[in-house]
């Protein structure tokens, strides 16, 4: 490796949840030892959580919060460009745009350190919206997007999208800069085979067979989509039942919908499942739903929740929206609905549910392409092979 480690820049981190904190740990967790240090603000449980990682965790002494904040982010330039100056890195990641690329530009105009910006989807919808309404947001978006390096893109959607601000904002030079690296999902802790029987009686879930949606309870998710396809079923499939595991705003009108579609007994809510109880939740799953839309400000710009599926020999139905046909394969790891449409999804879960023969290939197709291609390692190598190319480039 040529100089020093890479330094990774990241608002999300753990135990913050979400998928973007996941990739952020797996960097953490997967690049070799000493081979690349985390900056990021304080969080609750942050301590026991750092422990775990093989690499240091290096926190600012404010919280992550108000990192966005113009005294966040002065302290936070100052401490990066400490810490290339100390360990001498040689490339730094941001895990987003904002606030990460803020800092990282700081420090690349003081000692010429390349840095390289991953964008995920929704927060290139939002940076569009916001430049197209601002002077100053447009010219802030160019001069980091144009100073980067490299951005990466979690699939061939986001890859458009990005390359598509890149031209709105006089860039078109530099598109060749986005790369493509999908995500991944680790098959030793998701994968076929678990005992559900502890989450059933955990949390009192009655027989039956189930379908489960893991996602944060907001509108663009689509499990309202999935309310009303369960409603379609309801009458063919009595002992038909759906599980929502994730926190969100959105419950409210979720428990409302289900009341309306006459399946409220048939939702269950598990708002408190723990990372150790989530390849449990997999496991309940007949069928596993991932029926995200996009939205003016929101998308799924990849989709980590359907390689858990797949690595627990879950078949997927999956919305054909954003980045999510790159993380299924439609027909073979699991099948692409119409994700505003209630009746598509209900057809697809309708197949799915009449043919255990069709579940269990899909099952057994989407487990096998986490272990060949779609996992953290293969993520990693690849992210630490186009920053050591990056920082070559750079003397």
């Amino acid at each position: 490796m040529r100089g020093g480690p890479d330094l990774l820049l990241t608002f999300d981190f753990p135990p913050m949840g979400g998928g973007i904190a996941r990739w952020m740990a797996e960097m953490a967790l997967r690049y070799p030892a000493g081979g690349l240090i985390v900056s990021t603000g304080q969080i609750e449980g942050s301590t026991a959580s750092d422990a775990r990682f093989p690499n240091p965790v290096d926190r600012l002494g404010l919280p992550t919060r108000r990192l966005k904040t113009l005294q966040g982010l002065v302290l936070w330039s100052r401490r990066v460009g400490g810490l290339v100056a100390q360990h001498r890195a040689r490339f730094v990641w941001c895990g987003n745009l904002r606030p990460a690329a803020y800092p990282a530009k700081w420090v690349h105009e003081r000692v010429g350190i390349s840095y390289g910006v991953m964008v995920h989807g929704g927060d290139l919808l939002a940076l569009r919206h916001n430049y197209g309404e601002s002077r100053v947001k447009r010219l802030t978006a160019r001069t980091l997007l144009g100073s980067a390096e490299v951005l990466i893109a979690n699939s061939r959607w986001t890859h458009d999208q990005a390359c598509l601000v890149l031209r709105e904002l006089g860039l078109e030079q530099h598109t060749g800069r986005v790369r493509v690296v999908p995500l991944g999902t680790d098959p030793a802790a998701f994968k076929p085979g678990l005992d559900s029987a502890p989450l059933r009686a955990a949390y009192d879930l009655p027989a039956g067979r189930w379908l489960v949606t893991v996602a944060r309870l907001v509108p663009h998710k689509g499990m309202d989509t999935t309310v009303r396809a369960l409603g379609l079923l309801a009458a063919g499939y009595p002992d038909l039942r759906y599980a929502i595991v994730g926190q969100g705003s959105y419950q409210p009108s979720l428990r409302a919908l289900a009341r309306e579609a006459g399946v409220e007994e048939r939702v269950h809510f598990l708002t408190e499942i723990t990372d150790a109880e989530l390849p449990l939740a997999y496991s309940l799953a007949d069928i596993y739903v991932g029926v995200s839309r996009q939205t003016s400000r929101d998308v799924e710009g990849f989709g980590i929740s359907l390689l858990e599926a797949s690595a627990s020999g879950k078949p997927v139905v999956a919305g054909r929206s954003g980045g999510m046909p790159d993380a299924v394969r439609d027909g073979e790891t699991g099948l692409l609905v119409d994700p505003e449409d209630p009746a598509d999804v209900a057809r697809a879960l309708e197949a799915l549910l009449a043919d255990a023969g069709r579940r269990a290939a899909l099952g057994a197709a989407g487990r096998r392409a986490v272990e060949r291609f779609y996992n953290w390692p293969r993520v990693v190598e690849a992210l630490r092979a186009i920053s050591s190319e990056a920082s070559a480039a750079r003397p």
